[in-house]
């Protein structure tokens, strides 16, 4: 009469059966040096390929912590700010007459623009990066925009999509875009609600350029673009704190976008208009050169290819020696089954 094993009694025969073959297989991969020492070389190697894949270019000083923005998410925001103070309610209303960029390819420099340059308005919580903001802006590929707290993107309706005319009006801590054809029919472009938006902000004109992308079969390149635009007669109603613009780089260019080794952010008045140049952007973190010295998971994984390698190089030796040296007959006894 044939016993039958109740289902637990067989699940445990079933996993002893499995710790015994695993000791095994354990026991002769221990026993020979060479595939040991080749699984620690295919550790070491993917460790530091993958370190030299992150490897960034060395700095004359240490990079800016990434900015947080106010939804507790990571941020870019780096742009060349041209800006006076506003204390309570106002307005500022200007025109953009042209928007134009270089951009760097090695040691070449050549005209271009990329689609995400943008040029505009904006009014901001001081001027710590990461802090508040509403803006509206034209872009060099994708319309005219009103965005805020870095997450927040809304298309200019198709009526006023070619207008160059823009307008910020602030109103406790709402915030108004419009846009214009000709400077005198207005149409509202989106409203801005930023909760706790001090009495006194920062406001002005603002360009930003995020990095050229050039794709290739063989992957991706970054290259360092700039965006200049020419602002006409600027217009301001409210409290503004009286004397001549401000200008400065908010963030560190490199964050989200870098300057070429020929052009810096900077500005001129020329009239009663602004022309400015500037690179970066205002953006959610999406990761790649976003990061700028910091890299995502992928790019330490670049060394894991050259890991894989070297263990199937040690996976075919481990088949090939098992039968050579015998030591397959400790599998079949550890589970006989096998054989």
């Amino acid at each position: 009469m044939t016993a039958v094993l109740p289902p637990r009694a067989a699940e445990r025969r079933a996993l002893d059966g499995f710790a015994r073959l695993l000791r095994a297989e354990w026991t002769k991969f221990r026993t020979v040096r060479g595939w040991v020492a080749g699984t620690v070389a295919a550790a070491v190697v993917t460790v530091l390929i993958g370190l030299l894949g992150t490897g960034g270019p060395n700095l004359d000083h240490p990079p800016d912590a990434i900015p947080i923005g106010p939804g507790g998410e990571a941020v870019n925001d780096s742009f060349y700010f041209v800006h006076r103070a506003l204390r309570g309610d106002g307005s500022i209303t200007v025109p953009v007459t042209s928007l134009t960029g270089i951009v760097s390819m090695g040691p070449d420099e050549r005209d271009g623009v990329v689609p995400w340059a943008k040029a505009g308005i904006i009014v901001k919580d001081g001027l710590r990066p990461g802090s508040r903001y509403a803006a509206i802006m034209v872009t060099a590929g994708h319309g005219m925009r009103m965005q805020h707290d870095y997450v927040h993107d809304t298309a200019a309706p198709r009526a006023i999509a070619p207008a160059r005319w823009l307008r910020l009006v602030r109103s406790g801590d709402t915030i108004t875009g419009y846009g214009s054809a000709d400077g005198a029919h207005w149409t509202p472009a989106g409203t801005a609600r930023l909760p706790g938006l001090g009495s006194t902000v920062q406001a002005g004109a603002f360009v930003a350029s995020p990095m050229s992308i050039t794709r290739t079969a063989h992957g991706a390149s970054f290259d360092p673009a700039v965006a200049t635009a020419t602002f006409g007669q600027v217009a301001l109603d409210g409290r503004w704190t009286p004397g001549a613009w401000k200008g400065e780089q908010i963030g560190r260019a490199g964050t989200s976008g870098s300057y070429t080794d020929t052009v810096h952010g900077g500005f001129t008045e020329a009239g009663r208009g602004l022309t400015v140049t500037g690179a970066g952007d205002i953006a959610p973190i999406v990761g790649g050169p976003a990061l700028g010295t910091g890299y995502t998971i992928e790019n330490l994984l670049v060394g894991a290819f050259a890991g894989i390698l070297v263990m199937a190089v040690i996976g075919a030796l481990f088949v090939s020696a098992e039968y050579r040296r015998g030591l397959v007959r400790l599998t079949f006894a550890a589970s006989p089954r096998r054989g």
